[in-house]
């Protein structure tokens, strides 16, 4: 299990088509508070035809938000490139020249056996050239998951690769709406993604298989405004943590509040975490009531836990329930 703070940090990660020019305003005027991560999309959200002319937007967008911030104090939030290919990795980055710092890492879609070596080639010379650590977030939302058969030998692969450069993932990230798209649902903002079995079945592998060793993020909830979009994100988003994931992708402002409250930690968990992680090793006894007086600790079932509740408190801070 991952045991470092940089890890659980990604939080809400706030997406924007890489060929926006207002987040050269919006983030120096702090317009989505301090506690979020961006990532500027050269993927979906960018016609086909357009691709070049996002690259170039990009680089302005980064080398503007360069000077700005080097000549005045504001809240930049880690800034991930959601790339289209593997060869923009090396491209961008070479682009960018000092503005490259600024970018915490590359969020690589559809992430499957056929360009996996292909992404982590160009992840591996980027680092190897570059002044600053660059992290991946794969997404795993290939059609082929679906397909019960398939499906644990094609994560079971992908995850020997990842392995190999483990302390460069940061997150393992899931691809919801792709998948629906592939069976041609949608739910409503009533609905969680997680009562569509067939969806599902492919998160409780993906959690099963990469969650011992990694942290894995909750899917897009597509829903910011209109009757009961807060409500159906906060279920969901409860949902989400129960099944294990941390942290979300949003699409609008309106969501980063309600992801960062989802992941807060009760003080009652906080205090038995503590207990369980500085355990007398030599207590003849590895259980015993926590402070509260309402359930049972034990130290080898509940270590790991402890150890991803202390996380949390850390990323996310502590409620008083």
């Amino acid at each position: 299990m991952k045991d470092a703070l940089s890890y659980y940090n990604v939080g809400p990660l706030l997406y924007c088509p890489a060929n926006n020019p207002t987040i050269v305003h919006s983030l120096p005027e702090n317009r989505f508070g301090t506690h979020f991560s961006m990532a500027l999309c050269l993927e979906d959200t960018i016609n086909d035809d357009c691709v070049a002319e996002a690259e170039d937007q990009l680089i302005r967008n980064l080398q503007t938000l360069y000077r700005l911030h080097d000549t005045s104090a504001f809240f930049l939030p880690d800034l991930f490139i959601r790339v289209r290919n593997p060869k923009q990795i090396t491209d961008l980055t070479r682009r960018l020249g000092e503005a490259q710092t600024l970018v915490k890492g590359f969020i690589l879609p559809k992430f499957s056996p056929e360009v996996a070596d292909r992404y982590l080639t160009a992840v591996i010379t980027v680092n190897e050239t570059c002044h600053c650590q660059k992290y991946i977030m794969p997404i795993l939302e290939s059609p082929a998951l679906l397909h019960p058969l398939r499906r644990a030998g094609i994560l079971c692969a992908l995850k020997d690769k990842l392995d190999a450069v483990s302390p460069l993932v940061l997150n393992i990230r899931v691809g919801g709406n792709d998948l629906c798209n592939v069976l041609g649902f949608r739910r409503s903002s009533s609905q969680s993604i997680h009562s569509i079995h067939t969806v599902a079945q492919v998160f409780s592998d993906i959690i099963a298989i990469y969650g011992p060793d990694y942290v894995i993020s909750g899917p897009v909830w597509e829903y910011y405004g209109g009757s009961g979009w807060d409500s159906g994100l906060r279920r969901e988003l409860q949902e989400d943590r129960l099944c294990g994931f941390i942290g979300k992708t949003v699409i609008h402002p309106r969501q980063i509040p309600l992801v960062n409250a989802a992941y807060r930690v009760t003080s009652a968990d906080l205090a038995d975490a503590r207990a369980i992680l500085g355990w007398d090793a030599s207590d003849p006894s590895f259980v015993r009531g926590s402070a509260a007086g309402e359930r049972m600790n034990e130290k080898k079932t509940h270590y790991n836990w402890a150890l991803r509740t202390l996380m949390l408190s850390r990323a996310y801070g502590v409620s008083d329930s």
